[in-house]
Formats: structure tokens, sequence, C-alpha cells
């Protein structure tokens, strides 16, 4: 490899580590606010579910979309296009005062990452196809790491500046950023080989709703201690920097296993050991938060945080794996976001309806505790060798 497509591939992967960044501050960086937020917009707190649910619904409507979107305006261009948008709507939170423009923003921001989310995977297959499991690692990580990011630095961000808008808004600087290295580096589309009934075909598969399924339970989990993490903690008397910090701790131990674990899992097709690893690790930190939350929290979010990044990061590439064609591959990985982020935008309202009505935040707990028993119980179906017969007539297409 030449030198210059060596510094080319390696721009390529900075773009796709920074692309990733930008995916969850937005959500991550309400958390800690929340009562700055509810104060200046008068959201009440199902009012401020709505901040993470209707993303997540957006997650999961458009990413129906994802294999329409390549085709009708290739990856590369609905992926700047997407990442202008997620830019635009986090700069447009500086100016937000009211419940309904703070909603209208999570809606914009939710809309651009759900293309990204629907188009990027396969990409990422297509430029990578031997590195598979580390670069969807190295995608999930930094998405994670975003995520700690945007817990940390908004509150620190809205102490400096008085203003808790400030601390939402700050974050356009980095997608700006991504815009740029996406124009830059992101490769021109190959010719699409995708039929066009592929997205009927893949929804005609029981695997693919199983895949819908396990993610969005798995997802739930996230969205549900994204919203509601700081606010429980917070109701212990903890600050909004303190439990911002918690978050940020979940967040980090999310990056350092969706890193870590695709890359110790590579020599093995089979990711079921792996998988439930990383649900054990969940099963133990739901398990903390609802009977013992003032006990070590700082040693559950590291637990919690380890099962919910690597779980995210080894689902994304089990529903690659499934089959050999990229854009094929690529256009299964978008339906299963789709379905599973619809399916994942209900938990935190959830969580906030159980605690109106218990009175506290174990309830939800509880809830996510069995969500995870539930996919333990349905990995066992992913055996890696029988893949081509759960999708045969694609696997004949791509032939």
């Amino acid at each position: 490899m030449s030198m210059e497509s060596k510094s080319g591939r390696l721009a390529l992967i900075a773009t796709v580590a920074l692309i990733g960044f930008n995916l969850r501050p937005f959500l991550t960086s309400i958390g800690p606010l929340a009562a700055g937020i509810q104060d200046g917009t008068g959201l009440s707190l199902q009012g401020m579910a709505l901040l993470t649910l209707i993303p997540m619904l957006l997650m999961g409507a458009v990413a129906f979309a994802g294999p329409a979107l390549q085709g009708a305006f290739g990856a590369r261009r609905s992926m700047i296009g997407a990442l202008l948008v997620i830019c635009a709507g986090i700069a447009l939170r500086l100016p937000a005062s009211t419940g309904w423009s703070m909603v209208a923003t999570a809606a914009m921001i939710g809309l651009g990452v759900a293309v990204v989310q629907a188009v990027f995977p396969g990409i990422v297959k297509r430029e990578f196809p031997r590195h598979v499991g580390p670069m969807m690692g190295l995608y999930s990580a930094t998405l994670m790491g975003g995520g700690a990011l945007g817990a940390v630095a908004s509150p620190v961000v809205a102490h400096a500046t008085g203003n808790w808008a400030a601390g939402l808004a700050c974050f356009a600087l980095p997608a700006g950023a991504a815009v740029v290295l996406a124009g830059v580096f992101l490769p021109g589309d190959a010719r699409a080989r995708q039929t066009a009934n592929l997205t009927r075909i893949l929804l005609s598969r029981p695997r693919t709703w199983l895949l819908m399924g396990c993610f969005g339970l798995i997802n739930g989990g996230y969205t549900s201690v994204v919203a509601w993490l700081a606010p429980a903690y917070q109701a212990h008397d903890w600050g909004a920097a303190a439990s911002g910090s918690l978050l940020a701790v979940l967040s980090v131990s999310q990056a350092a296993t969706a890193l870590t674990l695709p890359i110790l899992a590579r020599k093995t097709p089979d990711r079921r050991t792996w998988l439930w690893l990383t649900l054990a690790l969940q099963a133990a930190g739901f398990a903390g938060l609802a009977f013992m939350p003032t006990v070590a929290p700082f040693v559950l979010a590291v637990i919690l945080g380890a099962g919910l990044g690597g779980c995210f990061a080894l689902i994304m590439i089990v529903a690659l794996d499934h089959l050999p064609d990229p854009a094929q591959a690529g256009a299964l990985s978008a339906l299963m976001q789709g379905g599973g982020f619809i399916l994942a935008a209900v938990p935190a309202w959830l969580v906030a309806a159980l605690h109106d009505a218990t009175g506290g935040y174990a309830a939800g707990w509880l809830w996510h505790l069995a969500c995870v028993t539930i996919v333990a119980g349905l990995v066992v179906r992913f055996a890696p060798a029988g893949y081509a017969r759960v999708m045969p007539v694609l696997v004949a297409a791509s032939a």
C-alpha cells in the first residue's frame, strides 16, 4: 500500500470515528441538565421523555427507508446531508426557549441520526470487508464516547455560560467538523447492486424480525439509562455535575467494551458467548440500580455500561454477518435498526410513567432486567451455520 493510499485509509478511519462520535451527545447532554431544561421550558417529566422518545421513533421509522435513500441519492450524499441536519438541529438548541422548540430540535437531530445509522454500516462493510468487526467496534466505541462527552461537557459549558441551552448547542462544533471530513474523505458510491424489492424480501424473513426484537430490547435499556440515570441520582441529592459524571463513566465503559469485544470476538464467527457475557453484565447492572442504587454507584455504571456497549457493537456485527454482500448486509442492518429503534423508543417514556405510578425508578429498572432475560433466550438462535438457511434467497441473489 502506497503512502498516499495509506494516509487516505487513515483519513477514512478518522471520518468513521468522528461520524460515530456525533450520534449520541444530543441525547446524553439532556439528563444532567434536566432540571434547568424543565425550569426554562416548562416541560413535565413525561414531556422530557419526548426528547428521547421522538428521536428514537424517527431512528426507527427512517431506517426502513435506508435502502431507498441509497438508491435515490447514494450513500455518500445521504450521509453528508444527514450530518448537515444534525449540525443545524444542535445549533438551533441555543435559541430554544419553549418545550415545543426543544421537541422540534430533538426531532430534527433524530432524523439526521436516523439516516446516518441506516446508511453507514453498509459503507463500513463495503470499504473494510476484511475488518468489519474492528471497524464496527470503532464506530460503536466513538458513538459511546460521544455520549460520554455529552454527559460531562454539557453541565460544564452550561455552568460556565450560565445558560443550559449553550450546554446543549456546543456539540454543533464537532458535528460541523464531521460534515467537513465526510465531504472530503467519504468515497463515492459504487454502482448499486440491490434488487428493487430487497426491503420486501428482508421483511418476509423471520430472522429480520428477530434481529429487530433483540436490537430494540437491548437499546431500550440504553435509552432509559440515558434519559433517567442522572435524574434518578439527582433524586438522591446528587448535583448536575456529579450525576453527569456518573453517566459519563457509564458511557466510557460502553465505549471501551464496544471497541474491545469485537476485536476479541473476531477470531470466531459465533458471537453468542460474547453476547451472553454482555447480557449478564446488563442484568447485574439493572439489578443493582433496582435494589441497591446507592451502593457503589460508579461500579454499577461501569458494569451496566460494559454490558450495553459490548452488546450494541456485537449485535450490529451479527446483522452484517448474515449476508456477504455489503449492500444487502447494510439493508438488513438498517431494517434491524428501524424496527429496533421504534421498539427502543418506548421504554424511556415507560420508565417515566412507572416513576409517576410508584414514586421511584426501581420498577423501570426491573422492567429492563426482564427484557435482558428475554434477549438472552433469543440469542441462542444466532448460530452462524444457519445464516444461509434463514436468508436463502438473498444468498443466492448475491452469488
